[in-house]
Order: C-alpha cells, then structure tokens, then sequence
C-alpha cells in the first residue's frame, strides 16, 4: 500500500521558516519523481515543486529562493525547507507522487503564516 504522510506544519510569523516532510513507504521512492503541491480555498491546488528520480529540481518561478526541495532516499522522505515565509504561503501543502499512472497524495498539513 503506497503511504504518503506529510508532517512539520505550523503558525508562524512572516519572515519565518518550516520544514515540511512527507514520509513515503509501499513503493520504489528513490525512483519517483515527488513533488510538493499547495490548496487554499482563494487559489485552489497550486504546484509548488518537483524533485525528479535523480535529484533535479523545480519551483513554481513565484517561490524560488525562498522554497528548497530535497529528498533522502535512504529514509524514503521528501523535504521542503520554507524560508521568509509570507502570509500567502498560508495553505494546506501535500506531497504527491505519480505511480503506475495512478496518482497518490498524503493527508496534508497547514501552514500558517500570521502577521
């Protein structure tokens, strides 16, 4: 069963930073792509960034310098390290991965950032 659990969410002032993880078990992490993705009810579901199989990342042009992506295959665990947070990056952000050409994703977590 593929599991995909994100965690690290929290409130923080603007200026701030996080570090999100997603715990991934029930299939071949370290060749998947992983990519972290973002809902709030304003916007909706937004991509955030990608990490390819074999260590290439991406970012939505808005986020980079602030968000870096990474993964450590050997925990089978995604990253995302939030820095100068703003209050727009408030939402509830999941991991997801495409495999077998079905689509997975974890139960979310929220970030909140408060003036």
């Amino acid at each position: 069963e593929v599991l995909l659990v994100e965690s690290g969410g929290d409130s923080v002032q603007p200026g701030g930073s996080l570090r999100l993880s997603c715990a991934a078990s029930g299939f071949a992490f370290d060749g998947h792509d992983m990519t972290w993705v973002r809902q709030t009810p304003e916007k909706g579901l937004e991509w955030v960034s990608t990490t390819t199989w074999n260590h290439a990342t991406y970012y939505a042009e808005s986020l980079k310098g602030r968000f870096t992506i990474s993964r450590d295959n050997a925990k089978n665990t995604l990253y995302l390290q939030m820095s100068s947070l703003k209050p727009e990056d408030t939402a509830v952000y999941y991991c997801y991965a495409a495999i077998l050409s079905r689509n997975y994703w974890g139960q979310g977590t929220q970030v909140t950032v408060f003036s």
